[in-house]
């Protein structure tokens, strides 16, 4: 347990530098006056929890100063600890009781959507889970080519299509497999695309409908990647893929690289979507199920 805490506060340590760590200063001893609270909105912004999300947690916290009674600053960072906690849910308990279970999972370009398919691999294949990688990024022999490898290094098939073939008919193919070998998982590697690109977005709907037609009920989870360096820029990609297809939850890789984790909240405000799982580092093993309470710890230490 230690050490998953401190694996926390570690991949947590340049978001909880740059902002949150100069919440114990503006939240000392002194009473709470107006620099308190635009000192706190300029590090909750600052933080990369976006205006929105900013302003609704300032004024949950300044009627809780009136009806609590709050009058010293450091009164008011546990209530602020309080507040982030509330605003992260639990995500649900992953249901793997379809045989098999198809993920799609989705991004844009360097989200490090494929890297997080091998490390998700490797977390279902230590629970004894029979899986199946289908590589249907085919427009990138990059992308191939790094699932094979975890693949092969799993012992896990990876269904391959020629370069530059029809992303669907892999998709297809894969789920048909799945469904013969009576595999736990598929999991489908999309090609990262930009979100203003309208015909990619076609296309991936089109893999999404395939999926359809090969296994009744399918795709049962799509999980969108999403860098967590790229902040607030990120929600408008996000919105364009909950649009074309129904995005079910979110990964949050590179958290360990950014200083902008406060994106978690604004994440679950204003997409409504569930945080699945957080790259706190490079090897598979710092793939961690999201904690909201850890997370929370990990970017706010008194």
């Amino acid at each position: 347990m230690i050490n998953i805490i401190s694996r926390w506060k570690d991949g947590l340590s340049k978001t909880r530098k740059s902002a949150f760590g100069q919440m114990a200063s503006i939240l000392g001893a002194s009473e709470i006056n107006n620099e308190t609270w635009d000192g706190l909105e300029a590090l909750l912004i600052q933080a990369d929890l976006g205006i929105d999300t900013t302003t609704s947690i300032l004024d949950s916290l300044k009627r809780l100063t009136r009806t609590a009674g709050l009058i010293r600053a450091n009164e008011l960072f546990f209530a602020l600890k309080q507040e982030l906690r509330s605003r992260l849910e639990t995500p649900p308990a992953l249901n793997f009781e379809g045989k098999p279970t198809v993920i799609l999972v989705v991004g844009v370009n360097g989200s490090g959507k494929t890297t997080t398919i091998a490390k998700l691999a490797s977390r279902f294949h230590a629970q004894g889970r029979k899986l199946l990688l289908a590589a249907a990024d085919t427009f990138r022999a990059a992308a191939m080519d790094q699932l094979q490898v975890w693949g092969d290094r799993l012992k896990v098939d990876v269904i391959v299509g020629a370069p530059e073939s029809d992303p669907g008919a892999v998709a297809y193919n894969a789920v048909q497999a799945g469904v013969a070998r009576g595999v736990d998982i598929v999991m489908i590697d999309t090609a990262g695309r930009l979100h203003t690109r309208f015909n990619l977005m076609e296309e991936l709907k089109k893999v999404n409908r395939v999926v359809g037609k090969a296994f009744e009920g399918a795709p049962h989870e799509i999980w969108l990647v999403m860098d967590a360096t790229t902040g607030q820029n990120a929600l408008q990609q996000a919105r364009a893929f909950k649009e074309a297809v129904n995005v079910t939850g979110v990964i949050l890789s590179k958290l360990d690289s950014s200083a902008r984790g406060g994106m978690a909240f604004a994440i679950q405000r204003e997409l409504d979507l569930p945080i699945l799982f957080a790259g706190l580092g490079e090897k598979p093993e710092d793939l961690m199920p999201f904690d909201p309470h850890a997370f929370v710890d990990g970017i706010l230490t008194s």
